[in-house]
């Protein structure tokens, strides 16, 4: 018995992509990075590495995967240029191609390292000229994807290392090399859109796409390879899912509970697979409404209003801070008292920081950590009133 856990293949998708990632025709904004945005806990990740990547090396492609997620204690710089370490490492003759080029006699495996200051391999050897001995070396293009790319720009690190990423694709797609792309991918669209929005980031106007959610097909693959004693109708479990906002895993723990109830049948296991499914889905939201009932005041003020705003949030213009005293007495905070004051607000925003309900990029610009949080706030009611005129115009 196979020890793997069961995926859902979107193989078809995968090639769609594949094709247009690699697309060279006149058009095509593949080479200037490719940018997808889905809410966390829906699938883009695990189609990353099981769909999309097998099917980018199968047409001939290097794929380097770097997961800014995976260890968030890391700076993101770090975590991008140590998985194209780990595939430089891989072949010795990109090694001597870069040492020839540096004016070495040897490199050592073992030796290589990182200069966030330049960002690069070492000294004398910048992140272009890796990426580029990586990909003559081996006649291939180079796909990088790097997974919640938004992280990439909460340090000064991250944004250096995505500017020397834009120096290398633009070096590699040029007629002297194989190619590269850079696909990011991102739990929020707000934050993932500060990377190519302005003309002050590295990827300013490469494409931002809604990676869509999975639908109709998985549901029938779930239905058909659900370890329950009772069979499930498709139709039906399709208008759960969408209930549960399309996250596999609230299906998947309905199921884990079902399991254990051995007196279920036909007749009534349908009925209790749709009651478990939306517990699930309540417990989910209960757990992030009792962190969002646990804050002060003001930091639940702070949050609902950049809830509301969206991308339009700033934090400390006079419309903003009138906003916060709104909340503040929509929450039963005496109006004598229900008056923001900037260094409270920034106290607030550290907090929510160090609560992992909101993210901060390195230049100062502030983003709800998750687009759940806005979901339950506004399921809840507690975003009604708090929208300036800037964002209902």
């Amino acid at each position: 018995m196979s020890s793997h856990q069961p995926f859902f293949h979107r193989a078809g998708q995968a090639q769609a992509y594949t094709k247009n990632i690699l697309s060279t025709a006149v058009g095509s904004a593949a080479s200037s990075g490719l940018f997808f945005a889905a809410p966390r806990r829906t699938g883009k990740s695990t189609f990353m590495r099981e769909d999309l990547r097998p099917a980018l090396e199968a047409a001939g492609t290097l794929v380097v995967y770097a997961d800014l997620w995976e260890n968030m204690s890391a700076d993101p710089g770090t975590v991008i240029l140590s998985a194209i370490r780990g595939e430089l490492a891989k072949n010795e003759g990109v090694i001597q191609r870069l040492a020839k080029g540096a004016g070495m006699d040897k490199l050592k495996v073992g030796g290589l390292s990182f200069d966030l200051d330049r960002i690069g391999l070492g000294k004398d050897i910048s992140l272009s000229a890796a990426l580029a001995a990586l990909s003559d070396e081996t006649r291939k293009m180079i796909v990088l994807i790097i997974d919640e790319a938004q992280h990439a720009i909460t340090t000064e690190a991250g944004v250096a290392t995505m500017f020397a990423l834009k120096a290398a694709r633009d070096e590699l797609n040029s007629s002297r090399h194989f190619g590269l792309r850079v696909v990011c991918t991102g739990s929020n669209s707000d934050k993932l859109a500060m990377l190519r929005n302005s003309k002050d980031q590295a990827f300013f106007g490469a494409p931002l796409i809604k990676f869509p959610p999975l639908g109709a097909d998985y549901i029938e693959w779930f239905c058909a390879n659900v370890a329950l004693p009772f069979a499930l109708e498709p139709k039906s479990v399709l208008e759960l899912f969408r209930q549960a906002s399309s996250r596999p895993e609230v299906l998947a723990a309905a199921a884990g509970v079902l399991q254990y109830e051995f007196d279920l049948s036909d007749e009534d296991g349908p009925a209790r697979f749709a009651e478990e499914v939306l517990i699930q889905a309540q417990g989910m939201n209960q757990e992030l409404m009792r962190v969002v009932h646990s804050l002060t005041p003001i930091q639940s003020a702070v949050l609902r209003v950049m809830a509301a705003a969206g991308s339009d949030y700033a934090p400390f213009e006079s419309q903003t801070m009138a906003l916060y005293d709104v909340a503040l007495l929509a929450a039963g905070i005496a109006p004598d008292v229900a008056k923001a004051e900037i260094t409270g607000v920034q106290q607030a925003l550290v907090a929510l920081q160090e609560k992992k309900l909101v993210w901060r990029a390195a230049r100062g610009v502030y983003a709800v950590e998750e687009q759940s949080v806005v979901a339950a706030l506004e399921s809840e009611g507690l975003l009604q009133g708090l929208k300036s005129n800037r964002t209902e115009r």
